[in-house]
């Protein structure tokens, strides 16, 4: 005798959708393992219960039924290799590539800064044209003119 066709709707007695969640968690991550053994397919598999509770299956290289995510990483990162995710703007999965670019960019901002504020103490001018001395005289003037006008207005507040 089979088994009756059963109704696909959400079971509302929380209990019964308690157990079968648990059995059918179980019975779909034993197909994912025999999937993977008959078929030698990489299969990764992640299940979040409604108390978020997360199961997880991946295939191991010896095909040993695991929960534990061993491949899982490797399974996901080839999957969006895959599907043309490599280069995914999220920081999560973000590629050594992208990271080690951010790190010259970052590293070539440093170098400016600290050429310009040598600049601004009066070291490594040799080098700069006339033109560029003019600009950094104009900027070093805005800068002092500031500071009179703060030293100023300090003076007057305290003096009140």
């Amino acid at each position: 005798m089979g088994r009756g066709k059963v109704e696909l709707k959400r079971i509302e007695n929380q209990t019964s959708r308690q157990v079968t969640f648990s059995k059918r968690k179980n019975g779909i991550l034993k197909k994912a393992y025999e999937l993977s053994l008959l078929c030698d397919a990489e299969v990764a598999m992640i299940i979040f219960s409604s108390s978020g509770k997360v199961y997880q299956f991946a295939t191991d290289d010896d095909l040993v039924f695991h929960f534990n995510g061993c491949r899982m990483d490797r399974i996901i990162a080839r999957y969006r290799n895959e599907v043309g995710l490599l280069h995914s703007n999220h920081k999560r999965f973000r590629t050594l590539e992208s990271w080690k670019s951010e790190i010259e960019e970052l590293q070539k901002s440093i170098d400016i800064m600290e050429a310009r504020l040598r600049h601004f103490c009066g070291e490594d001018i040799s080098t700069m044209g006339i033109k560029e001395l003019k600009q950094l005289e104009r900027q070093l003037r805005v800068g002092v003119d500031r500071i009179r006008s703060k030293k100023v207005s300090n003076l007057y507040t305290t003096a009140a």
